[in-house]
């Protein structure tokens, strides 16, 4: 069983994303594990890029301030590093292909296996372009982690046949932020995927209440937050994982 399978083993998963870096590393350590404390089942690593082509206001926001701040790719492998030494819960990266191609992709993705990173969310990388790391991140045991957006409608059974890890559902056109409502039928995706897949699916972009998160588990396996944590982030900075711990405790015991 790979890691990943872990985090939705025992009922639906919380998916928690945090920038790393922001506002310094030290603070994402202690966000990390407070959320992880709270009920975190899987823990979305964000590396900053100068232009995040997903992302919301919110998570640009934090890109911009921890890349001011000095972060690197190194700079994140080292603290991966150490979280490991005490945090077992599974994380995935998620970044832009080009930061793993100026890295070096055999480079970048042998070292996420070695400081023990479960998968890989690239959301700029079109499906039929995957091959450019796919063959590597089998060689090294990191799930590819493929998504699945409301305009894939005819491609659904296709990547759904392919994918590792858990499939990435994007609740809504347009890029990360919280929404008051989500209009996507999820309903039809998830059939769509079950009838190709029995890799767990998790619903992000745009979730931020209890609510919401409840009606989302109902229909698939686990929810993805992000901007809604990072907003925390930026509003309470280097004391704000006791509040993530808290808000990430009220978004799991919603999906229980």
């Amino acid at each position: 069983m790979s890691n990943i399978k872990k985090a939705f083993a025992n009922g639906k998963a919380f998916i928690a994303f945090i920038t790393c870096g922001d506002p310094d590393l030290n603070t994402t350590a202690a966000a990390v594990r407070s959320a992880c404390e709270n009920g975190a089942d899987l823990i979305e690593l964000g590396i900053p890029f100068s232009d995040p082509t997903a992302e919301g206001t919110v998570i640009q926001g934090a890109n911009i301030r921890a890349l001011a701040g000095g972060i690197t790719t190194d700079k994140i492998f080292d603290f991966v590093r150490e979280l490991r030494k005490d945090v077992k819960t599974p994380m995935v990266f998620m970044t832009y292909a080009n930061v793993v191609f100026s890295y070096g992709a055999e480079r970048f993705i042998s070292a996420c296996r070695a400081i023990e990173i479960d998968g890989l969310i690239l959301p700029d990388l079109p499906f039929e372009e995957k091959d450019e790391f796919l063959p590597l991140c089998r060689k090294y045991g990191v799930d590819l982690i493929s998504l699945i957006a409301p305009t894939s409608e005819n491609r659904i059974a296709m990547i759904a046949k392919e994918a590792e890890g858990f499939l990435y559902i994007v609740s809504s056109l347009g890029v990360t932020g919280a929404r008051s409502e989500i209009k996507t039928d999820i309903a039809s995706i998830v059939n769509a995927i079950r009838k190709n897949t029995d890799i767990p699916c998790a619903v992000g972009f745009g979730i931020s209440t209890p609510e919401q998160a409840k009606k989302m588990a109902a229909i698939a396996d686990g929810v993805i937050v992000g901007s809604a944590i990072v907003k925390i982030l930026e509003e309470y900075g280097k004391d704000a994982p006791p509040y993530i711990g808290a808000y990430v405790k009220s978004m799991k015991d919603a999906l229980r």
